[in-house]
């Protein structure tokens, strides 16, 4: 039977026009980070599996674009057909095919599987050689994907006012006046966890993401929710009929976005109601978000009918209300006491299996070799942290694969274990478990870095490093109107003044029992569209720096942040400033530092913050539990 790639080269080949190149995205129909299997069309093709990538296919070559954080993934996942191509570092895709495709080059995609931003931004860089952007009628991955996994019929579920905090008729107030504000009689959106939080509903359609494959369309009239009418219940039904939204089915967005253009949409739905306010202030646009709608229902309206824009709801869903913002709390609390209780049971183990010498002792211990079944790996210990959230009130799952990682797989940012090839634990060498849950009052994220044995004192430099700039972010105060962009530095001066840094960001949002990484509109990051949003009291945004030594170890400390207001002795230029506030509970570990290196103040840091874990935390712990805590979070003395 022929490979993949040469089945499908024979498609581009017969294709009309026939293809030079094809490109086979990571994303599905809603541009999301995280996909359901059956979308997961770059990984089939490629053979790489991290959650962020790119591939493109000639008929005589095979390339992969990844970032920084899955370079060491992908080198190991790629075949010999395969070249790897480095962002940042590589020429980016739409360079790399205007310089090595023909004049006149026909490039195929699938236009429901790519943004309008990312479309228009290979177009542009087609002109000079006239290159084409063609469209396929269906996706030609699809056609050779013959054990392509069925969609999920999952239900939907309604988010209650108890943990929702607004209802919808707010919310679709709220967007109604923006859409007034900006001219546009309606919005078209695509982006699932802004479906999903506009309509307070939630599902399981994409692992770890609460999420629905659903669209919605909203007019300064009418609502519509566009999904597999077999996941809605009559109950929910009887919701969306209460709330005014007409639900319809998914595929007819296709169709509705036509009716949209022509002004005939609002007559579809029963549920409208009084005169169209959009009108009356002479709105006529229809919003469209370029980096979350796909360039298939773009391409269905002529321009001077679109206003492309960012949504407003990526910003409103970033703002978290008071009810969101003390379910995060709680739900970290919940979370952090499961972190502990993961430690206490590892620690006891690795000594028990090992002969580790434990959490808190840097003395050499005997070592012992643990028969086969009592051998722990990178997968069974994930599992057993797994299910000390699983006892948490609320818990609906884990948030995204835990990375549970020993050594030099701690070195590949987003690793992923595998019950067949994982590693086994090892008490002589760095341990990183970056993980978190789907808690319904909220979302968890939680990085931390441990060793059971004897640290090196490059490993102790390093960690400290890392802990420092975790540190001087976390303190930070700024003057509002202050982006993610200008933050980021402050988490790698300490690594910088080494020689040292990492590849990828140091701050995302953090969804309401929504994603975990929160598409925006804010980020700490050194990429340039950290520019965009300023910090605004209320958002969440995560605190993780890191470093990672190829075939060595990595190292990441990680909490999630809520911005708030600060009180401050002046207040130069009027402008009011902001601080974080740490909602993360679990401690950092003492005999990774070199205390040489840090300064009273960041000592200082450590005791209050581990003062803290011991106060917040117990309530939630065992005698045992308590007492091991105790002694993680000791006063550091110098």
């Amino acid at each position: 039977m022929a490979d993949k790639l040469t089945t499908l080269r024979t498609l581009m080949a017969s294709h009309s026009p026939p293809l030079h190149a094809l490109v086979v995205p990571s994303e599905d129909y809603h541009q999301s980070e995280y996909v359901s299997d059956r979308d997961k069309r770059r990984q089939f093709i490629s053979g790489f599996s991290g959650s962020a990538g790119l591939a493109l296919i000639t008929m005589d070559d095979a390339r992969l674009w990844t970032d920084g954080r899955y370079f060491l993934q992908a080198e190991k996942e790629l075949s010999n057909q395969w070249k790897l191509m480095r962002m940042g570092e590589d020429p980016a895709v739409e360079i790399w095919m205007s310089d090595n495709l023909p004049e006149e080059a026909a490039v195929g995609v699938d236009p429901w599987c790519v943004s309008i931003d990312t479309a228009q931004r290979w177009l542009r860089a087609f002109e000079n050689k006239r290159q084409k952007l063609v469209q396929t009628s269906s996706n030609l991955v699809d056609q050779i994907w013959k054990d392509r996994p069925a969609g999920k019929v999952n239900p939907v579920k309604v988010q209650t006012l108890e943990f929702a905090g607004r209802s919808v008729a707010e919310k679709l107030q709220d967007l109604r006046d923006k859409l007034v504000q900006e001219k546009a009689n309606s919005i078209v959106v695509t982006a699932l966890d802004e479906v999903a939080w506009l309509n307070n509903v939630r599902g399981s359609d994409v692992s770890y993401c609460p999420v629905v494959h659903a669209f919605a369309v909203v007019t300064t009239k009418t609502a519509f929710l566009y999904v597999d009418q077999r996941k809605v219940s009559s109950e929910v039904h009887s919701y969306m009929k209460d709330n005014k939204i007409e639900v319809r089915d998914y595929a007819a967005i296709s169709s509705d976005v036509d009716l949209l253009a022509s002004s005939q949409l609002d007559s579809l739905s029963a549920t409208a109601n009084g005169k169209n306010v959009g009108i009356e202030h002479g709105c006529n646009l229809i919003w469209m978000d370029p980096g979350s709608c796909c360039y298939a229902l773009y391409s269905k309206l002529k321009p001077d009918q679109v206003s492309l824009q960012q949504s407003p709801l990526a910003l409103s869903k970033a703002l978290k209300n008071p009810v969101e913002m003390d379910g995060l709390k709680n739900a970290h609390v919940r979370d952090g006491a499961a972190v502990v209780q993961y430690l206490v049971w590892l620690d006891k183990q690795m000594q028990e299996r090992y002969g580790a010498s434990g959490y808190f002792s840097e003395a050499k211990a005997e070592r012992k070799q643990p028969s086969e079944a009592q051998k722990l790996t990178e997968v069974t210990v994930s599992d057993k942290l797994e299910g000390f959230r699983a006892s948490k009130e609320h818990f609906r799952g884990l948030s995204f694969p835990t990375i549970s990682s020993v050594g030099s797989n701690a070195a590949i940012i987003h690793y992923g274990p595998e019950p067949d090839t994982c590693a086994e634990m090892d008490p002589d060498r760095i341990y990183l478990f970056d993980s978190g849950a789907q808690y319904q009052d909220g979302t968890t994220d939680i990085t931390r870095t441990v060793h059971f044995g004897q640290p090196s004192a490059h490993e102790k430099a390093c960690y400290t490093a890392v802990l420092k700039g975790h540190i001087a972010l976390g303190n930070a105060r700024f003057p509002k109107g202050t982006n993610g962009n200008a933050l980021d530095i402050l988490a790698r001066v300490p690594l910088w003044k080494n020689g040292l840094d990492y590849r990828h960001g140091t701050g995302h949002g953090i969804g309401s029992y929504l994603n975990v990484h929160e598409a925006g509109p804010h980020l700490i990051s050194f990429k340039p569209q950290a520019r965009n949003v300023p910090l605004q009291a209320t958002m969440t945004v995560t605190d993780e720096p890191g470093y990672y030594e190829d075939g060595n170890f990595g190292m990441r400390l990680e909490n999630v942040l809520i911005v708030k207001d600060a009180n401050t002795d002046f207040n130069f230029g009027d402008k009011g400033y902001l601080e974080f506030e740490h909602i993360t509970w679990a401690p950092y570990q003492h005999k990774l530092m070199d205390l040489k290196l840090l300064m009273p103040e960041e000592i200082k840091w450590v005791n209050t913050y581990h003062s803290k874990c011991r106060e917040i935390l117990a309530p939630y712990l065992n005698d045992t539990e308590i007492s091991w805590l105790k002694n993680a979070t000791e006063p550091i003395h110098t």
